[in-house]
C-alpha cells in the first residue's frame, strides 16, 4: 500500500495553539486554501480516500475529492487523540487549571491518559487496528488518509518502528507524509513502549 497521510488545514484552535483532540471545529479560510494546495503534493491517480470523522478532516477531504469523485470512507480509527480535560485549553491554561496533571507530564505518559482522554498506548493500538484493516482491504493501492497531527506521528513511528523522536516530529497543517510500500509492522505494546523517549 502506498499511503499519503494528509494533515487537515488550519482551524481556529490551531491558530490559538489549543489542544484540539476530539473538539470539532471546521477549517478557517486559510485552512481551506491549504487543503486546496495539497492537490499538488498528491499523485494524479488515487484509489481511495480514508477520512477521520472530525469535521476539519471531512472538509479537507471534500476539497481534495472535488476532481476525483471518489466515495470517501470515514474510519473512527483515525480520529485525533482525545486529551480529556486538556481539550480546548492552551498549554498555559492547562498548567494553571490542572497543575498536578501538568507536573506529571501526563500527556506524554505511555499507559496513562488524561482524565476523560486516551493514553498514547490507546491511540497506537487504535491506529494500528485501522492500518491492519486498510492493508487487508486495499493492498497495493494508492491511499490518501486525511487525518490529524497525532495520528500522522503515530503512523510514522509505527512505519519506522522507532518512537525516538515521537515528541519532536510534527506534520504541519496542510502537509503530507508519504509512506510508499507501507506495511503494518508486527509489534507489541511492550516493544513500542521501550522505544518511547523518557520525558
Amino acid at each position: 500500500m502506498h499511503l499519503y497521510i494528509v494533515q487537515h488545514g488550519e482551524t481556529w484552535a490551531n491558530v490559538e495553539h489549543r489542544y484540539l483532540g476530539s473538539l470539532d471545529p471546521g477549517l478557517t479560510e486559510r485552512g481551506k486554501q491549504q487543503a486546496q494546495a495539497l492537490e499538488a503534493q498528491l499523485p494524479s491517480h488515487i484509489d481511495a480516500i480514508i477520512v477521520s470523522p472530525r469535521l476539519r478532516a471531512q472538509q479537507a477531504a471534500d476539497i481534495l475529492n472535488r476532481g476525483l469523485h471518489l466515495q470517501l470512507q470515514t474510519m473512527d480509527y483515525f480520529q485525533e487523540r482525545d486529551v480529556g480535560v486538556f481539550e480546548g485549553l492552551t498549554q498555559a491554561e492547562a498548567k494553571d487549571l490542572h497543575p498536578h496533571l501538568w507536573s506529571q507530564s501526563i500527556i506524554r505518559q505511555w499507559d496513562i491518559g488524561l482524565t476523560g482522554g486516551e493514553s498514547i498506548a490507546d491511540v497506537v493500538m487504535r491506529v494500528r487496528g485501522g492500518l491492519l484493516g486498510l492493508a487487508e482491504t486495499l493492498p497495493s493501492k494508492i491511499v490518501v488518509l486525511v487525518a490529524h497531527g497525532f495520528i500522522a506521528k503515530t503512523i510514522r513511528a509505527l512505519a519506522r518502528q522507532d518512537f525516538s523522536d515521537f515528541y519532536d516530529w510534527q506534520l504541519p497543517n496542510g502537509n503530507v507524509l508519504v509512506l510508499e510500500n507501507f506495511e503494518v509492522p508486527s509489534c507489541t505494546t511492550y516493544s513500542l513502549k521501550n522505544e518511547l523517549p523518557v520525558s
